[in-house]
Parts: structure tokens; C-alpha cells; sequence
């Protein structure tokens, strides 16, 4: 099942991996649960309270260019996603906007035991949603620059390098995964030609 805001796919071998809206008050504990564990620093939000959680996800919920997903294994939450258009973003300061760029962040929660391969499927997950809508052409990720587990699991997925950005809250690598897949990926980059 495929809606805007809504996937479900059954992925051999793992399970199904469905992304649904965050409903800010019925999954803040959960939510909170993750963003104030040690392993979440770089998502900011480890000060944060339950209260605030719910609050800040209530405001990103009012908005219309930025999207927030909890992703559930076989109706299990494992992991947050959240989506943005990079022209309503101060991320979109730091670069050349192109038609088709869609942004996003990443937050794996805490995983009940480690599991090769975990990570890498949820993420071809949130690339394969990403990308169901036709007008989407380029992921746009920007881990803080110190997260070398996040840029190094990026770019295992194709994603390529941008410039080094500076942003209100951390410094950032700008990364890059266009539609059309790896070969293409070379051009994605900030200041390639269309």
C-alpha cells in the first residue's frame, strides 16, 4: 500500500516496513524513548522532555513542507523519518535548491538486539517512500559532520558528498542521492548541472 503520506511493503527476509504519520501525542513516549538516549545526541533533542517532544512534533505536524514518520516492522515502531521541502528549510540557504529535491532525517530506535543489515533496510525503505512520488527526483540528508556512522551508512547508500554546510544548530555534510540511481549519483551533487 502506497498513499502520500502513508507506505507499507513486505520486504523478504525482513518483514513489513509501513511509515505512517506521527501522531505527536499517542507516540511521544516512544519518540522520547529514543531522542534522549546518548546514541540520539546528534538528533537534539536528548534535553527534551516528553511534553517537548510532543510539542515539537505537534509543530511539525502544522506544517505543510515538513512531514514526520514513525516506521514500524510488522507493526512494531523502529525508527523515525522525517521528510521536508528544502526551499521552506534553512538547509536550503546552504545550497542550489533544484526542482524535485526533497530532504530528510534519519533516527533509528533502540533496537531490541543488533541485527546485521537492520539499518541499510529501513533506510532503502525510506529512499524507496521517498521516491514513490513522481516529482521527487533528489534526497537531500545532512547529517551533523561529526556523525561518521551517519555519513558513512549514507553513502553505503549511494548517497554522494556535497559541500560542508553551516547551519543554526550544527555543522553538516550535505549528501545526495539522486532517483535515477548510482551511476547518475556523480551529478547530484550541489552546483552539477541538471
Amino acid at each position: 500500500m502506497t498513499e502520500r503520506h502513508r507506505h507499507e511493503r513486505h520486504v523478504p527476509g525482513f518483514g513489513v516496513v509501513a511509515f505512517r504519520p506521527v501522531d505527536p501525542d499517542a507516540d511521544a513516549d516512544v519518540i522520547h524513548s529514543w531522542v534522549s538516549q546518548e546514541r540520539a545526541r546528534f538528533w537534539g533533542m536528548r534535553d527534551a522532555d516528553r511534553d517537548r517532544v510532543a510539542e515539537i512534533y505537534r509543530y511539525v505536524d502544522s506544517l505543510p513542507t515538513h512531514h514526520a514518520y514513525l516506521t514500524l516492522r510488522d507493526g512494531a515502531p523502529v525508527a523515525l523519518f522525517q521528510t521536508y521541502q528544502p526551499e521552506h528549510d534553512p538547509v536550503g540557504e546552504c545550497y542550489p535548491v533544484r526542482a524535485g529535491d526533497y530532504g530528510g532525517h534519519l533516527l533509528i530506535g533502540t533496537p531490541v538486539r543488533p541485527e546485521p543489515g537492520f539499518t541499510g533496510t529501513l533506510l532503502g525503505e525510506f529512499i524507496a517512500f521517498v521516491f514513490t512520488d513522481p516529482g521527487r527526483r533528489r534526497l537531500v540528508m545532512e547529517p551533523d559532520a561529526r556523525n561518521d556512522k551517519a555519513v558513512a551508512r549514507l553513502r553505503r547508500a549511494g548517497f554522494v558528498d556535497g559541500p560542508l554546510i553551516d547551519l543554526p544548530h550544527k555543522r553538516a555534510q550535505l549528501m545526495f542521492k539522486c532517483k535515477e540511481g548510482p551511476l547518475l549519483n556523480a551529478s547530484c551533487i550541489a552546483g552539477a548541472p541538471s
